[in-house]
């Protein structure tokens, strides 16, 4: 059995849940861990002994025993690191954000293409049963022509100095829109607050995003690291058909619909009048395997196979490249950014 070597650097936040996932998978070995903390090491090292951990992320990146290197680290970071991996062979997959800027994102792809190796992105909501059943349901038109998609991502969040709830959150919404949707965001427009006082302003802890698609398809993502009540919820309204997708319920994570407005004659639609249609409700049974076990999974096969990655560069570019443009639009106080 051919085995991709690899390497984490990052044992941090997402670090250790990378880690657990790689050392797990038959045709993959885990062969070092990189971080700054000697105290994350030492916790490594207690749970996998096998495992080599240093302090020294770059020795990592050019080693000829190391196939591939996994990124979870600051975002501001991911760009260099990725680069020298992918200079010196290495398929790479990357924390999401891929890049905290376009420019960097697209020498990547540039880079990962030319050197013949997968870049990846950890979009690992993709790989989530309930996001897998929705794309099925869309691929066999159930739901019919999407008209939009409303997003709700907030909580009581965790805050840093360093970035803001739209890096931090919109990455998932937005690769999980850029997967379900087979259409091309045309305009952003977002408005966001910072109401806490400690960042001076600085940080935004709230936004709404509205993103417009070139099939005439509207999308609205509201983020807040600010709520008393956290919730992870999806509404998609199909002219067939609508759902919900819940995260935070285990029995009913996708619900759907069949309910809708019909116009079933010319003459209805010259006085335009609407029939309201309220049909079943169901629940189907979603695949409860861990996302990133199935995102780690993806990568190796990829690596080793040559396969496109689902969440790959240039999918990890468009998220970049919408967030850019939903700050931008915040700092001309909403105004509509053309892409």
């Amino acid at each position: 059995m051919t085995l991709l070597r690899v390497a984490v650097v990052g044992a941090g936040y997402w670090g250790p849940n990378l880690i657990r996932n790689f050392h797990k998978l038959g045709n993959c070995q885990l062969v070092a861990v990189a971080d700054l903390d000697p105290k994350a090491l030492n916790g490594i090292k207690r749970s996998y002994g096998s495992v080599e951990t240093t302090t020294d992320a770059g020795s990592l990146l050019t080693r000829p025993d190391i196939d591939a290197v996994a990124i979870a680290t600051p975002p501001h970071t991911h760009y260099q690191l990725a680069r020298k991996a992918l200079e010196n062979g290495k398929h790479v997959l990357i924390e999401k954000p891929l890049t905290d800027s376009t420019a960097d994102a697209e020498e990547l792809v540039k880079l990962a293409e030319k050197t013949k190796r997968t870049l990846m992105v950890d979009h690992t909501f993709v790989y989530s049963g309930p996001v897998r059943k929705i794309r099925g349901m869309v691929d066999s038109n159930e739901l019919g022509e999407i008209w939009y998609l409303d997003s709700v991502r907030i909580d009581l969040g965790l805050f840093t100095n360093d970035t803001n709830v739209v890096w931090d959150l919109a990455p998932h919404d937005l690769s999980i829109m850029g997967y379900l949707l087979d259409a091309r965001p045309v305009e952003v427009s977002a408005t966001g607050a910072s109401p806490v006082k400690y960042f001076d302003g600085k940080v935004e802890s709230i936004a709404y995003i509205t993103v417009r698609l070139d099939n005439g398809c509207i999308t609205h993502f509201h983020l807040s690291w600010l709520s008393p009540v956290k919730i992870r919820r999806i509404l998609i309204g199909g002219s067939k058909k609508m759902l919900v997708y819940d995260h935070l319920d285990p029995d009913h994570q996708v619900v759907i619909y069949d309910k809708g407005v019909d116009i079933t004659s010319e003459e209805e639609r010259r006085r335009f009048l609407v029939q309201r249609r309220t049909g079943d409700m169901y629940a189907p049974k979603i695949d409860q395997t861990e996302p990133l076990e199935t995102m780690c999974k993806h990568f190796v096969e990829c690596a080793l196979t040559g396969k496109r990655p689902i969440t790959d560069g240039v999918s990890g570019l468009n998220v970049v490249r919408l967030i850019e443009a939903t700050m931008e639009s915040m700092r001309l106080g909403g105004a509509v950014v053309a892409l």
